[in-house]
């Protein structure tokens, strides 16, 4: 009879201290994971400065790189023209290259998860279509007092006005129904797209300008670009962040999750909020590149699985990582020419996409 109880008393125990194990374990995945891929991005970024129509030695690279720390103290004996060379023009490029990527990259996984829908990304509800339009009719205005700041301003504003449309046709009283926002967003985004095309076609000299833009390029980044893009990216991505668990509570049903304490239309607008925040300023600045925020998250959902708490982080990390590599193709790919990055990402992300969609059939025959 004691040995009975014994055993019984030991069963419950046995499984909550395997339930506590498992959960560790996660843990410990999710930090390494993170961890890795931070390493990852650092060392690679480092070494895409050395990569150019001058290539530079990486011990160089590591030394002007020190000698702008505080407390650092490193004998200068490199020319003038390769300091400016690694700090002027390519790590702004690379850094710009990076928080972009971390941007889409972050918005993709949220839209997804907002829309439950595999095939939704940061332009989805007009954000890449107003801002092209922004972009086009600042190429044609004469009123350029703000200099280079003149064009991505005129691309954000687009942007966020167009989204501001597509929420408001889709609003219906207090609530926003997901397929009503989408069909709106489809239809908005449209039109949009249909004016920018008008615009090009009669922007004469300026065409070049327009069309550069509508494909992306990091050509143009400094360090003034840097610092005006960086905060509301971290921002955005920091609110986002906060709403993962969320995020994942509404992959059930929001009627369930609004049962289990969730304020489903308050949470759905703060991330629609952000995701658009940081989707515009990102492609204000380097125009708009496809297919990042769709393959990103595929691609780490297929590795680490879907929940948003390590998915989130990681789908910023590999962005970041993808649109640095990209950037470092299309200036090295055919020198002293660029290829545009949008071309780079079209060509990495469409044959994805395709094996993606060819694996899904599969599983559904």
């Amino acid at each position: 009879m004691i040995t009975a109880n014994y055993g019984a008393d030991r069963g419950p125990q046995a499984g909550e201290m395997a339930l506590l194990l498992k959960n560790r374990r996660q843990r410990s995945f999710r930090l390494y994971s993170i961890c890795g891929m931070s390493v990852a991005l650092v060392v690679i970024a480092i070494l895409v400065l050395t990569i150019g129509s001058v290539n530079i030695p990486l011990g160089t690279v590591w030394k002007v790189l020190l000698s702008h720390l505080p407390l650092v103290s490193i004998n200068e004996d490199w020319p003038a023209t390769t300091g400016m060379i690694i700090t002027g023009i390519r790590l702004p490029r690379i850094l710009m290259a990076g928080i972009c990527g971390a941007a889409l990259g972050v918005a993709g996984a949220t839209y997804q998860g907002l829309f439950r829908n595999p095939l939704a990304d940061p332009y989805l509800i007009g954000v890449a279509q107003g801002a092209a339009l922004g972009a086009s009719v600042g190429f044609l205005l004469p009123w350029t007092f703000l200099g280079s700041f003149f064009i991505p301003l005129l691309a954000f504003l687009g942007a966020l006005v167009a989204v501001s449309v597509v929420y408001l046709v889709a609003r219906a009283g207090k609530t926003l129904p997901v397929t009503t926002l989408i069909l709106a967003g489809v239809a908005i985004g449209a039109l949009l797209m249909s004016i920018t095309s008008y615009i090009t076609l009669i922007s004469d000299d300026q065409i070049h300008g327009i069309v550069t833009w509508l494909v992306g390029r990091f050509s143009m980044s400094n360090w003034e670009q840097v610092a005006l893009a960086a905060p509301y990216i971290a921002v955005g991505i920091v609110v986002i962040l906060i709403f993962a668990r969320p995020l994942n509570v509404m992959q059930l049903d929001e009627e369930q999750a609004q049962q289990l304490g969730i304020n489903v239309e308050r949470t759905k607008l703060i991330l629609l909020a952000a995701s658009t925040l940081i989707t515009a300023a990102a492609v204000c600045f380097v125009g708009t590149i496809g297919f990042v925020g769709i393959i990103i998250p595929h691609a780490v959902r297929l590795i680490w699985g879907p929940d948003h708490r390590i998915l989130l982080p990681l789908s910023a990390l590999a962005g970041a990582l993808l649109l640095i590599l990209a950037d470092t193709a299309s200036r090295t790919i055919m020198p002293p020419t660029e290829v545009p990055v949008g071309i780079i990402t079209a060509f990495l992300g469409a044959p994805f996409f395709l094996v993606l969609l060819r694996r899904r059939k599969k599983a559904v025959f």
